[in-house]
């Protein structure tokens, strides 16, 4: 796994803030086991020796890691360090090139740059010349450089060459018996030694050692054989073949659901417009009055009964051609009706008809003139009507006994539209209740749990918290530490450039103390793999963060 999508991928699996095991990382604390004591054996030979000073070990050893360190550690108002590369650089003219140039001089000879070094010197300033990749100096270039750390009594500088150990016996044969560099030679780490590298690089990165198991770091080790450049191979390798395995195991038991995500999402998309679709279909099934599925038994056609539109008014109709019956016109018919829903017959509207026909009160729930004391639903809801059609007489014979139509002719419920008038009021107020239910809904988004930013910004650095999860939304985030509560809390740091939310649990005052506290969180806390870290690199991250 070497492209860059891979790279994000081994990042986001484990939630690194970066690569741990990369040869250059931000932040690095430089690590105190066996490479320590070389530090401050160094600045002490350069304090008190004349020597030019080599540090040397296999590729991998940490001997750039040590050139750093010994520039970072050095006093910067007392010490001007000039850093040499010989790579593509190893002659002698490259290599006095790159001092003068870091002294600021423009002649390239030795005796200009001892003169500037001499100069310093009266300053109360120090000259370190730290040349990495040694081993790549041309023999002149190594006869240079003892030249110039030998100086002269007014110049005087410290040489440290950090290169592969097959540096040594070439600057043996150069010396040629004189005592002109003391050398130091890197040593591999130990098991335990290893263990705590791992454990410093992994925090660095925002994670603990517990992503490694023992047999992993003791199979880390012997490959590596001690060697801090093989450890940071190793380890990367280790966790990434983690990775694949567990994502493996993942995909063969959802195998057939491996669809591509924005598929997945279109696949939602249409779920939940057929579920909104099936919902408002029986909605209007449900809000139809139960009078309907009488009506559907009624033998009478459509045409029997023709409807004209005639807005707010029930009125009878001029007779047909033929005077057989008489056309009615409803209330309401002035505003747009639906169609028919599917698969339904075609309903009958009862409450006209009954006024028409002189049918008796009791069976429509209302009498002539009066509003109703509890409005009928039929009256507040549009139902589906044919189109206009020219009045048509209507047979005698294929009328059905419920519907007397031979009554029509008195027509005496003109008063109808009291009746209609009322039910359309009360059809009001039941949509006012839900909209005054409305700002009910408010305390629910005011109970969120709040980041608690400043909480970490006041707990020591040295102490610890758990860490839960990490998710992209803070919802999400807000919603876990609203259902669990009590020492629960999140904040917000940067991940790849974007906002990553990270909610923790609790505070300690040692890592032991917090790696107990894990065995007392719920199941399905401890499922996530929660593991101890300081406050210290949180507030690191919350303040990257602002």
């Amino acid at each position: 796994m070497t492209s860059l999508h891979a790279d994000e991928a081994f990042l986001g699996h484990y939630q690194f803030s970066h690569d741990p095991f990369a040869a250059r990382v931000p932040g690095f604390r430089f690590f105190p086991a066996q490479r320590k004591p070389v530090l401050g054996q160094l600045h002490h030979l350069a304090r008190y020796s004349q020597l030019l000073l080599v540090v040397s070990g296999p590729k991998g050893s940490g001997k750039t890691l040590l050139r750093q360190a010994l520039v970072a550690s050095t006093n910067k108002q007392s010490v001007q360090c000039i850093v040499v590369s010989a790579r593509g650089a190893g002659d002698v003219a490259g290599v006095l090139r790159q001092v003068a140039q870091g002294l600021g001089v423009q002649q390239t000879d030795l005796r200009t740059i001892q003169a500037q070094i001499a100069q310093l010197a009266l300053t109360g300033q120090e000259v370190y010349v730290l040349v990495d990749d040694a081993e790549q100096l041309a023999d002149g270039a190594l006869d240079s450089l003892f030249n110039l750390a030998a100086g002269t009594v007014d110049s005087r500088p410290h040489v440290f060459l950090f290169g592969e150990s097959a540096l040594v016996p070439r600057l043996e044969l150069l010396a040629d018996g004189e005592e002109r560099f003391h050398a130091i030679d890197l040593l591999p780490y130990s098991e335990d030694e290893t263990r705590e590298y791992l454990a410093q690089r992994l925090d660095g990165a925002g994670q603990g050692i517990d992503l490694l198991t023992d047999d992993q770091v003791a199979d880390i080790h012997l490959s590596s054989s001690g060697w801090p450049g093989g450890i940071n191979l190793a380890a990367r390798e280790v966790l990434i073949d983690t990775m694949l395995a567990q994502r493996n195991s993942a995909s063969s038991v959802g195998a057939g659901f491996a669809l591509p995500k924005k598929h997945l999402i279109a696949l939602a998309v249409v779920a939940i417009a057929l579920g909104a679709a099936w919902f408002m279909q029986d909605t209007k099934r449900d809000l139809l009055p139960a009078s309907d599925s009488v009506a559907e038994q009624v033998p009478v056609p459509p045409p029997a009964v023709p409807v004209v539109a005639a807005g707010d008014a029930a009125k009878p109709s001029a007779p047909a051609a033929q005077g057989a019956s008489a056309s009615i016109e409803f209330a309401g018919s002035s505003q747009p009706l639906p169609l028919p829903l599917v698969g339904e017959a075609q309903p009958v509207i009862r409450e006209p008809l009954a006024q028409a026909s002189g049918m008796d009160e009791a069976e429509d729930g209302g009498v002539p003139g009066m509003a109703p004391t509890t409005p009928e639903p039929q009256a507040a809801i549009p139902l589906p009507v044919p189109a206009p059609a020219p009045a048509v007489s209507v047979p005698t014979v294929p009328v059905a006994p419920p519907v007397a139509v031979a009554p029509v002719q008195p027509v005496k419920p003109v008063p109808a539209p009291a009746v209609a008038k009322p039910a359309a009021k009360p059809a009001v107020a039941p949509v006012a209740k839900p909209v005054a239910a409305e700002p009910a809904a408010a305390p629910v988004v005011a109970s969120a749990a709040p980041a608690g930013g400043d909480w970490y910004g006041s707990q020591p650095a040295s102490n610890y918290a758990l860490q839960i999860l990490g998710t992209r939304s803070e919802s999400s985030a807000k919603a876990f530490v609203s259902k669990n509560g009590g020492q629960y809390r999140y904040f917000k740091k940067l991940h790849q450039g974007q906002a990553l939310y990270v909610v923790t649990y609790g505070q300690f005052a040692s890592r032991a103390a917090a790696q107990s506290a894990i065995k007392s969180l719920p199941a399905s806390v401890q499922a996530g793999k929660p593991w101890p870290r300081s406050f210290a690199s949180i507030q690191q991250e919350a303040v990257r963060a602002r």
